[in-house]
């Protein structure tokens, strides 16, 4: 090994041993096990388990781990042991030869005696998922997803006044406002902020202090209480002790529940990119009601090409969630006994929804939706044309003549109000007082 290489023998082990592609965990991760490794220094040494001294060198040796300045002595893949034991040895082992070299080498710390006192992979793993799985989607994916809904927000209310024509099936339907689309995308990622919000809380809840199955073998009294006050303290984040800590190393339905959640925002967030890029579509010879920010070349053959580059990106990261989400499912499902065997694989898959949802939510909205603009001239155009204005006359002449009206206009490629007159169906006067596109957007008045 490198002198400069801080992990020992049992990381080196497992460099041979799961040698498998090179899928690493990522820095949130490697965050949280140095923020668990810190807690539980603390916490040791307020139940005098842990010598002063040794006890605070590990926790600046963590400290160090959580600023990122030991990444790279983390090499391992997620592709390793079910309950990641080899990665929290890499942990341990990194954090003791750092916490060895602060006391001047006169002690030597001990990567399971000390920097593992009263933990076990299956309860310092687990509450590593769910430290990193909160500061992630708190500090980093809600805030990212309310300033889009706000964007929204803000152009559902300037674009109130702009009438357009509605579609169902990809055809013309009754008028709507540009304002009540994008409302309606607002309220979506709304209804996705107060899911992700409620689901979230249930990870507030850790098993540190459980060790291998929950009871809390090897583990000193008070060190679960002390853990978590440590914990709440450094993150600022409501953390609980649970009353039922083989609960969370058995099972991960939290996570996987909270995975559901981000699967059903993919959901939204591909149906609200989908519209934008159909209503974008044109400039010229498709529906062209938006139009796109011109941010890059749209091809390297066509000049002047601009493309729903961002809405494609989102579309794309929607889909690898989706994927994530089914990993997640099935490796959730695996919890056999006491111990769920599939942690590495669901936090990786978990982590990396977080953040591409985040950086893409962040990137759709910076370089999409802020300079999105009605083309008004076209949206008046395409609702002056559209045949479903006929369904003002339904209520007056019925139906099946109304469905004749337009049926007529589109054979010969007429406006509506000239097949309605020469139909001898409604007068010139009541046409014009029923087919007005600002009264079709509300329930009919009475009378």
């Amino acid at each position: 090994m490198s002198a400069e290489v801080l992990w020992g023998q049992q990381t080196q082990m497992a460099m041979k041993h799961f040698a498998i592609g090179g899928e690493t965990f990522p820095r949130d991760f490697i965050r949280a096990l140095g923020v668990v490794k810190r807690c539980a220094a603390l916490a040791n040494i307020d139940c005098l388990q842990l010598e002063k001294n040794i006890g605070l060198a590990i926790a600046e040796a963590s400290l160090s781990v959580i600023n990122g300045e030991h990444d790279q002595q983390f090499p391992l893949t997620i592709w390793q042991s079910g309950s990641g034991t080899q990665t929290h040895m890499n942990a341990n082992e990194v954090i003791a030869n750092l916490a060895t070299k602060r006391l001047n080498s006169t002690i030597q710390v001990h990567p399971n005696d000390h920097c593992n006192m009263g933990q076990s992979t299956n309860d310092s793993f687990s509450t590593a998922m769910h430290i990193a799985t909160v500061d992630q989607i708190q500090l980093q994916l809600l805030p990212a997803l309310t300033q889009m809904q706000q964007v929204m927000a803000t152009q559902s209310k300037q674009w109130q006044s702009i009438i357009k024509i509605g579609r169902t099936h990809l055809q013309d339907a009754t008028p709507i406002t540009l304002g009540q689309q994008f409302l309606t995308y607002a309220d979506q990622i709304q209804a996705n902020v107060m899911r992700l919000k409620t689901a979230v809380e249930a990870l507030y809840a850790i098993p540190q202090g459980g060790t291998a199955v929950g009871t809390g073998l090897n583990c000193s009294t008070g060190f679960a209480e002390r853990f978590v006050e440590h914990l709440r303290k450094f993150t600022d984040l409501p953390f609980t002790v649970t009353d039922n800590k083989l609960l969370l190393q058995a099972a991960h339905d939290g996570i996987v529940d909270v995975s559901g959640v981000l699967n059903t925002l993919a959901v939204s967030l591909n149906k609200i990119a989908a519209d934008i890029r159909f209503l974008g579509s044109g400039p010229r010879c498709g529906i062209g009601e938006l139009k796109l920010p011109h941010n890059e070349p749209g091809s390297s053959i066509m000049p002047g090409k601009i493309n729903p580059t961002q809405c494609e990106s989102l579309m794309m990261v929607c889909a690898q969630l989706m994927g994530n989400h089914l990993t997640v499912t099935l490796s959730g499902a695996q919890g056999q006994l006491e111990l769920n065997t599939y942690k590495p694989v669901i936090i990786h898959n978990l982590l990396q929804s977080i953040r591409l949802l985040t950086d893409s939510v962040s990137s759709f909205t910076d370089y999409c939706l802020r300079d999105l603009e009605p083309d008004q001239e076209r949206i008046a155009l395409l609702l002056t044309n559209s045949l479903m204005l006929v369904t003002a006359l339904s209520p007056v002449i019925g139906y099946d003549k109304a469905a004749l009206i337009a049926q007529r206009a589109y054979a010969n490629q007429t406006n509506l109000r000239d097949e309605a007159l020469a139909s001898g169906y409604i007068s010139a006067k009541k046409f014009d007082e029923l087919v007005r596109p600002e009264n079709m957007l509300s329930p009919r008045a009475e009378g």
